[in-house]
This record gives structure tokens, C-alpha cells and sequence, in this order.
């Protein structure tokens, strides 16, 4: 009885591969996907930054651009055929070549940067939400702000910011424990919202000064800037910076690619990315530059310019503006915390104890943390040493990918036993030694070495944001090499 139990022990039905009735991701999905992954209000002060800080010109900034999401074309249409033909996770599937026990504690890796970020998010989602909370309270009477009550702090926030961040957390888990079908529904209304949210807003700031827009975006396509010489090394490094962007949603892109009817649709949707990373950068330029002129009523200035949505839309002196687009921020950051943060660590934990959680349970897990992260981001956090530690971890997603993808590709010759992934007795192929396969853990911690040590040496800095691919490539390497008869 024991060794029946024994036996089950991996098996979870959220772990299983996905009913080949269930497999229903076709293009659109994927462009929906992509598209709430750069609508975030990182990716547009991400993208809008990279206008300021050179010189505006939008030649450089999006060919740079597309060249990073066709470098996460290139590396999610690989390890997602991994998911796609299997319709297993990417915790499962990094049984294949790390072990039971490796893929369970590895694969924590990503879920505890998920489980962090999540909370992260939960607390601007949740500074969002107040901001909302008070424009009402201000517009019934503008009295109830300056209650003794609401300006007593506990461990960094006001009874205000307490309430809007329990009011985050319960929604998204609400939300996000409905399961697959649900996410997915919500993902494409998302998408679709987040978009017709941005062009409103083009029609709103267009209308305002016409000409001075349209003659301030002509000016940042100077083909002559462009072409210069000194655009090499700016080229290089938002390519590089964009690609980082993105690299943590790549390892586990199996997470989703799972879903797909086929293979050729997955990758018509990954290469939705390189549209939306177009369609979003234009409105992430307008919007810069056309608040700027609206708001300053001048022509535009680097100097002045405000690269963050939030802080735009503070600047404008109109309480419904302000709700109607911190609405649009709200979807937008609720959307991006689901797939980036909630289904990766979703999926990880149930995977490090498949026994106990289930989808709700791991949710109840993913709140609880989000809840001690956001409510004591303020009061014990420091952000530096946070964003610090966080770089480090991510540094071991390179060289995950690369082994999964020389096992997968090279060394399994894309064939999985579904049925030994799921039952670990000592003869079983995925067992290895003792659940870990060294092979793959010594080509882990090589390529950690290596993609880590860009951000230790400060000689090496001008490859940090390229630590991700490098380290891909040696465990890959080192891997295939370690495997080879």
C-alpha cells in the first residue's frame, strides 16, 4: 500500500498533460499574451526611457527593439514546441533533464522570484486602487481625507493602503484560481482593453496640439542620427536591455505554449510579439511626448520629458481622466501579474509538493506571501539590494534553458515517457541519482558562473544584459557535451 502511494506521488492533475480537447491556443491567444506582457507600466517606461535617453530618435530605439523580440521569437518558439508537443508544464518538463528532485528545487527558483514579484506588483496594483479610493472620498467630501484615523500608519501604510492591498489580493485570487479557461478569457479581454484604453488616449492628445505632435515624431526619425556611428554601442545596449525585459518569461514559456492546437500556431503567435512591440512603442512615444507638449503647452524638451504613465496621468488636473486611465493601468498591471507571476509560481509550487497543494491551495500560498511582500515593501525592503538578489536568480534561467532545450532536442531526441515522468521508482529513467541528474546540475552552476559574473564584475558590465543568453549557451554547450556517446 505504501509503495502504491509511493508511486503517486508526483502526480498531480494539474501537472498532467493537457487533454488534446483542451488544446486550444491558437494565434490570437499568443498575440493576447504578448501583448499584455509589454503593456505593462515597466515595458512602457522601459521603452519611452530608451527614447529619452537617446536623443529621441526612433529609428535606433525600435530597430533595437525588434531585434530583441526576435531573439524571445527565436527562443520561445524552441523551448515551447517542449511544452506544446507534450502538454505537460514547465516544472514537468524540467524533470526530463534535471531529475524529480532537481526539477522540484530548481524549478522553485522561478517560483519564488514569481511569488516576490507578485507582491511587488500586488503593492503598486494596490497603490493604484487607493489612488481611486481617495479621488472618490475627495469628491463626496473633501473633509474625509484629513480623519486622524486614515493618516495613522502601521508598518509603512495608512488603514487606506491596507484596505486597497487586501482588496488586490482577494481579487486576484478571485480571479486567477478559476483555472485556464478563465485566464485565458481574461487575458484576451486585457489585451483588447488595454489597447482601445491607449487609443483613446492618442485621440485625446492628437486632437490637443495637431502639429507640434506630429512635427516632434517626424524630428525623432532622423535617419541621418540613425546611420551614425556612435548608434552602434546604443544599439547594442537596448537590444540587450529589451531582451532582458522578456528573458524571464522565457524558461517557463511551457506554462502556456502547453495549450496551443499545434505547433505552427504557437509560433504565428510568438510572432505577434514583434507587432505589438511596434504597435506599443509608437503609442509609448506619442504619449510621451504629446503629454509633455499638452501639459507644458511648449515645445518638447528631453529634459522634462516623464517616462512613467502614472506619473503622466498625475499631472493632469482632471479627476475623471485620472480614473478612467488608472483603470486602464489597473487591467494592464492585474493582467501582466497573472501570467508573469501568478501561473509560473502557481505551477512550481504544485510541482514541490504535487501531494498537497491544489490549484486553490497554491493560490492561498502565492496570497499569503504577496501579502507579506507588499504590506512590508515599504518598511523593510530596499529596492537596490532587492532588484540586486533578484538579477542573481534570474541569472540561473539562461543555463535552465539551455539544458532543457540540448536534453529535449539532442539527448532525449524529443521523446518523453509520460508515465515514468509521474512515477519515481529506482529504475525509472527520470530518476537518475537519488532525483538529481549532475550532469545537469554541474552545467547549471558552470553557466551561472558565467552569466552571473557579468553582474559581479563591473568590467564585464556591458554584458549584463546579454548574461541570460550567454549562459544558455555554455550550459548548453557543457550539457550536450557531458551527454555525448
Amino acid at each position: 500500500m505504501n509503495q502504491e502511494k509511493e508511486n503517486f506521488q508526483l502526480r498531480n492533475w494539474e501537472l498532467v498533460s493537457i487533454n488534446p480537447n483542451n488544446k486550444n491556443w491558437v494565434w490570437s491567444d499568443y498575440f493576447n499574451y504578448w501583448a499584455i506582457s509589454i503593456q505593462s507600466v515597466i515595458g512602457f517606461s522601459l521603452i519611452a526611457s530608451f527614447y529619452l535617453l537617446y536623443d529621441l530618435n526612433s529609428i535606433i530605439v525600435l530597430s533595437s527593439c525588434l531585434i530583441a523580440t526576435f531573439l524571445v521569437f527565436i527562443f520561445t518558439s524552441i523551448i515551447g514546441k517542449t511544452s506544446q508537443s507534450s502538454g505537460l508544464p514547465f516544472p514537468v518538463i524540467l524533470r526530463l533533464s534535471m531529475g524529480f528532485n532537481g526539477a522540484r528545487y530548481i524549478g522553485m527558483l522561478r517560483g519564488l522570484v514569481g511569488i516576490f514579484m507578485f507582491g511587488v506588483q500586488t503593492f503598486f496594483i494596490s497603490k493604484s486602487i487607493g489612488y481611486i479610493i481617495r479621488i472618490i472620498l475627495y469628491q463626496i467630501d473633501n473633509q474625509i481625507l484629513s480623519n486622524e484615523y486614515l493618516l495613522m500608519f502601521f508598518y509603512g501604510l495608512n488603514p487606506l493602503d491596507w484596505f486597497s492591498l487586501f482588496i488586490t489580493l482577494l481579487f486576484q485570487l478571485y480571479l486567477f484560481t478559476k483555472g485556464p479557461e478563465t485566464s485565458r478569457i481574461f487575458i484576451k479581454f486585457s489585451a483588447f482593453f488595454v489597447y482601445f484604453g491607449l487609443v483613446i488616449f492618442f485621440i485625446i492628445i492628437i486632437s490637443e496640439n495637431y502639429n507640434e505632435i506630429v512635427n516632434s515624431l517626424i524630428l525623432s526619425t532622423n535617419i541621418e542620427n540613425a546611420i551614425s556611428k556612435k548608434n552602434i554601442l546604443p544599439l547594442f545596449y537596448i537590444t540587450g536591455t529589451m531582451f532582458a525585459y522578456f528573458s524571464i518569461l522565457i524558461v517557463n514559456y511551457g506554462d502556456f505554449s502547453r495549450y496551443a492546437k499545434n505547433n505552427k500556431e504557437m509560433k504565428l503567435g510568438n510572432f505577434s510579439l514583434i507587432i505589438n512591440l511596434i504597435i506599443f512603442s509608437f503609442f509609448a512615444l506619442l504619449l510621451t511626448v504629446g503629454a509633455d507638449i499638452i501639459l507644458t503647452k511648449n515645445s518638447i524638451s528631453v529634459d522634462r520629458l516623464l517616462t512613467n504613465p502614472n506619473d503622466i496621468i498625475a499631472k493632469f488636473d482632471n479627476s475623471v481622466l485620472t480614473v478612467f486611465s488608472l483603470i486602464f493601468v489597473l487591467v494592464s498591471m492585474f493582467s501582466t501579474n497573472l501570467i508573469a507571476n501568478y501561473i509560473p509560481s502557481q505551477n512550481a509550487l504544485i510541482n514541490f509538493l504535487p501531494n498537497s497543494l491544489t490549484l486553490n491551495k497554491a493560490g492561498y500560498v502565492i496570497i499569503f506571501f504577496g501579502l507579506i511582500v507588499g504590506g512590508l515593501w515599504l518598511s523593510i525592503f530596499n529596492q537596490s539590494t532587492i532588484i540586486f538578489i533578484i538579477d542573481n536568480i534570474a541569472s540561473f534561467f539562461g543555463p535552465i534553458f539551455g539544458i532543457v532545450v540540448a536534453d529535449f532536442y539532442y539527448v532525449k531526441n524529443q521523446k518523453i515517457n509520460h508515465k515514468e515522468l509521474f512515477y519515481p521508482k529506482d529504475d525509472t529513467e527520470y530518476v537518475y541519482s537519488g532525483g538529481w541528474n549532475f550532469k545537469a546540475v554541474y552545467s547549471l552552476i558552470i553557466g551561472f558562473i558565467f552569466s552571473s559574473s557579468l553582474i559581479w564584475n563591473p568590467n564585464l558590465s556591458f554584458l549584463e544584459s546579454f548574461g541570460w543568453i550567454i549562459g544558455a549557451f555554455i550550459s548548453f554547450l557543457l550539457y550536450f557535451l557531458l551527454n555525448k556517446k
